[in-house]
Formats: C-alpha cells, sequence, structure tokens
C-alpha cells in the first residue's frame, strides 16, 4: 500500500526589537540570566501590559510579504497552561481573531512551483528558558532545572501552514525559505543555534486516496534544517510501519532526539479547548487603520523571490542569483550599485559569493560592519581591467577594503600591490629569470611551449605577485624568439 504525507509548520520567530512585547525590559540575547525582568514580565499582582507598536508593525510586515489578510481588528487571548518557565501560568497570545489570516509562500524548484498556504500569522509573548541540568540535558534525567525569565514576554510571531507540504525535503525548502523571507524583511536575526527562530512539525500519514487524514503528530526541538528533514522523515517512516503493522498511531507531542536520530513521546497532544482561552483583560483590542498599513507597505524591501528575479534580469544565473537572494540582502544592493558603475555583474558577484562571503563568516559579522560598498566593489574592478591590480591582488584588496581600509586604489598602493607594466622594469625581472633558468629557456627554444607558464610564474614569484602576467608573457616569448 501506497500512503500519503501531510505535513504542517509552525514556526516561532523571535523579533528584534529592543524591548519586549509588554514591558520596556530589554529583550537582548545573551545577558546574565535573571536580569532582564521587571513586574509586567514575571506576571506580578498589579501589573499593567502595554503592546509594543515596533513589535506589531513588524509582524504586519511579515503578514503582507506573504500575502495575509490583514484584520483590521484583533484581540489578545490569554492561553493558559502551567509550566515552569511561564512565569504568568498563561501566555498572552491570540486565538479566534488573529492580526494576519490567509497569505502563501510560493517555493520555486526543480523548473516549477508549490504553493504553501499560510492559515494565519499571530502576535503572542515568548517563554522563559529552562535549562535541565544532568544527563543528555533532558527533563526526565536532570538533577535539577534552571529557570531564566530574560527571555520571557520577547516578541514572538507564530506563522502557521495550511496541511500543504507533501515530504520532509519539502518541509525544509519552505523553513529555509521562510528563514530567508525573514531576514529580508529585517525583523528578526533568526538564528536557529540562538532559538530566535523555532520550527515545528504536524505529522500524519494516511492510504493513498482515503478522503481522511492520519492522525497527527507533532514534533519540537528540530533545531536545523537538517534536523527539520531528518525528524520529519523518521516520523513519517515511524507512522507508516505502525499502519503497516495494523497498529493506531497516538495523536501526541514528540521530541526530535538529533544524536539518536528518532522523535520520542513527550506528552499528549493538547486541544484548543486545554488551553481555556478567553479575552485578555488588560489589552484593548489591537486597530490597524488603512493609512498605518499602507506606511508598512511602502516600506518592505524586495523579497528573495523578488532579488533573485531581479539580479538574474541583469545576467547572473539562476545559482548565484539564488545564493545572493539568501545571504545578507546588503550583498544585492552592493552588486547593484557596481553594476550601475560600470562593473560586470558576475564577476562582482562571484566576488561577492566567494570571498566576501567566507570574510564575514569568519569574522562573525554582517555585511553593514565592513567597508565595502557598490562603488568601491566597481572601483576595485576597474583596476583590475586597466591593469592596475592583479586578479590575486584584488582578492587581498578587496579583504582590506572590507576590514575598513578605504578606497581600493589607496589600500593597492598601501600594501604595495600595484602591478608592474612598465616594460622597463618588467624587462629587468624577466631577463634576471631567463638567466636563472637557462635549462627552461633552452627546452621553450625547442619548442616545449608548457614552460612559457612556468617562466612567467617565476617572474611573478621576482617580483612579489606584482608583474602584469599578459605583458610578462609577451616579454619572455620576444626573448626567446
Amino acid at each position: 500500500m501506497t500512503y500519503r504525507q501531510t505535513i504542517g509548520v509552525e514556526t516561532h520567530v523571535e523579533l528584534n526589537t529592543d524591548s519586549k512585547m509588554f514591558c520596556g525590559c530589554s529583550a537582548r540575547f545573551g545577558d546574565p540570566p535573571n536580569t532582564n525582568i521587571c513586574p509586567v514580565c514575571l506576571g506580578l499582582p498589579g501589573s499593567l501590559p502595554v503592546p509594543n507598536r515596533r513589535a506589531i508593525e513588524a509582524i504586519l510586515s511579515i503578514g503582507l510579504t506573504l500575502g495575509c489578510e490583514v484584520t483590521e481588528t484583533s484581540i489578545f487571548h490569554r492561553k493558559n497552561y502551567f509550566y515552569a518557565d511561564m512565569p504568568k501560568n498563561y501566555q498572552i497570545s491570540q486565538y479566534d481573531v488573529p492580526i494576519c489570516r490567509g497569505g502563501y509562500l510560493e517555493l520555486e524548484g526543480d523548473g516549477a512551483t508549490r504553493r504553501i498556504r499560510i492559515h494565519r500569522v499571530h502576535m503572542e509573548e515568548d517563554t522563559g528558558k529552562s535549562l535541565h541540568v544532568g544527563k543528555g540535558g533532558r527533563i526526565h534525567a536532570a538533577d535539577h532545572t534552571l529557570i531564566d525569565f530574560n527571555r520571557a514576554g520577547v516578541p514572538l510571531v507564530e506563522i502557521v501552514t495550511e496541511p500543504d507540504i507533501r515530504s520532509a525535503s519539502e518541509a525544509r525548502h519552505y523553513a529555509t525559505d521562510l528563514r530567508d523571507l525573514v531576514l529580508a524583511l529585517g525583523v528578526s536575526d533568526a538564528k536557529l543555534e540562538e532559538g530566535s527562530i523555532r520550527f515545528d512539525a504536524n505529522v500524519s500519514v494516511s492510504p493513498e486516496g482515503s478522503a481522511r487524514l492520519g492522525t497527527k503528530v507533532e514534533i519540537k526541538n528540530m533545531n536545523s534544517f537538517r534536523s527539520v528533514e531528518r525528524a520529519i522523515a523518521y516520523e513519517v517512516d515511524r507512522q507508516t510501519s505502525l499502519l503497516e503493522a495494523g497498529q493506531a498511531v497516538v495523536q501526541e507531542t514528540r521530541h526530535w532526539d538529533e544524536e539518536a536520530g528518532v522523535t520520542q513521546g513527550m506528552r499528549s497532544k493538547e486541544e484548543s479547548s486545554d488551553y481555556r482561552y478567553f479575552p485578555e483583560p488588560d489589552l484593548v483590542p489591537i486597530h490597524v487603520p488603512a493609512e498605518w498599513l499602507e506606511e508598512i507597505r511602502r516600506r518592505l524591501p524586495d523579497t528573495p523571490a523578488q532579488r533573485r528575479s531581479r539580479l538574474m534580469s541583469i545576467g547572473l544565473d539562476l545559482e548565484q542569483a539564488s545564493t545572493l537572494s539568501r545571504t545578507d540582502p546588503l550583498l544585492s544592493e552592493w552588486l547593484l550599485e557596481a553594476t550601475d558603475h560600470g562593473a560586470p555583474p558576475v564577476v562582482v558577484a562571484n566576488w561577492l559569493i566567494g570571498e566576501v562571503t567566507a570574510y564575514l563568516r569568519k569574522e562573525g559579522i554582517s555585511a553593514s560592519e565592513t567597508g565595502l560598498n557598490g562603488p568601491r566593489l566597481a572601483s576595485l574592478f576597474e583596476l583590475v581591467e586597466r591593469g592596475t591590480l592583479s586578479s590575486t591582488a584584488a582578492k587581498e584588496v578587496l579583504l582590506a577594503v572590507a576590514a575598513g581600509g578605504g578606497e581600493p586604489e589607496a589600500v593597492a598602493v598601501a600594501h604595495d600591490l600595484i602591478q608592474i607594466s612598465d616594460r622597463g622594469e618588467l624587462g629587468q625581472a624577466v631577463d634576471r629569470v631567463l638567466a636563472a633558468h637557462p635549462g627552461e629557456l633552452a627546452r621553450v627554444r625547442a619548442g616545449d611551449e608548457r614552460l612559457i607558464g612556468f617562466l612567467i610564474g617565476q617572474v611573478m614569484r621576482e617580483t612579489g605577485g606584482r608583474a602584469d602576467p599578459k605583458a610578462a608573457a609577451e616579454l619572455i616569448r620576444a626573448r626567446v624568439d
């Protein structure tokens, strides 16, 4: 029997606001435990929440980019459940009147486009962080648990798909593209390793052609794109094996064990009624006027798909355009600026994808923290085109400019990288190389053309890499003749 996979993904994105969702405490990551807390985010008696306007604008930006319908007036609800990292014993969230409904994210690949529908995009607050001290870091094996409430109340947006995803690889594709979109909007740093973007999956398996979906199982703790794909693939196989054996799939929440490569049962799956939602009495409804929405819409940047289309329109192939559209949006802007200043797109794209991206990763910084820009990239290419810099020296200058060295030509001069094109000076270097390699010179004169490249290399070495290789080749051939 063949089986149908039905997958939905819930994504939680921490927004990069300065303060929390309902109070003025810092939302900064990495501060000492329990230093960014106050009566509001701890839910102490008499404290009252106040919504963060910037967080609401960020969520509206996500909704608009996904083509959602924005609810003119939405309300907050209390989601009631009890856990150690939930200081109020309820979470301020949204239930039946979310701020954004509908929409979609299009996935491109293999010459086709798949549209994954969005069910809802809504606002809520994050929980605290539990540190289970003991073997494996899991609660069931912990000696004790430490709680850090710094994260409690950090603005959070939940993006829920319809059950449209049909495979583990497609779920990974969706997760990757959604993170790229969030980064392009600038509303979150979306770092999986810090938990600022987190994915849960709802997975069911049913016989192909069945009118009913299978029993839904939720998977948590998928902290990388690889984990998303592996966990869902494992769960599909597990459920399929149960059905093949005539056993029932239990509706539950399961934990992905990355090291063991399996999902493990955590608890029975809750229904919405278990949370006893009711309207938050301490917050008034959120009204979104048309003019506010239009102002946000005008500020929206290009999506990764739009950037990819623009980059391909100036001559990049699909792979180059896709790579740049998934990275820091500033890199694409630099490429377009450099092209406007006369630089060839493919050359600049290769620099950005290769040397610049490697530099950013090594230093652990963003593009905005470097000394690069579009005009400087164009200036660097012009130096190569004029023969002032060799291709090798250009890469060295590129990294020096990125590190804050200033204008490319000034950096090249300061690092003594200006290419030697003067025939007199270069001829002297060629004569020294030929005098030092009489055997190779004799073999070239006898017809062994392959050694021309060797001699050019020796001239480059003699001049510290500053010789114009084309001019050096011409001089060597003149001496040979």
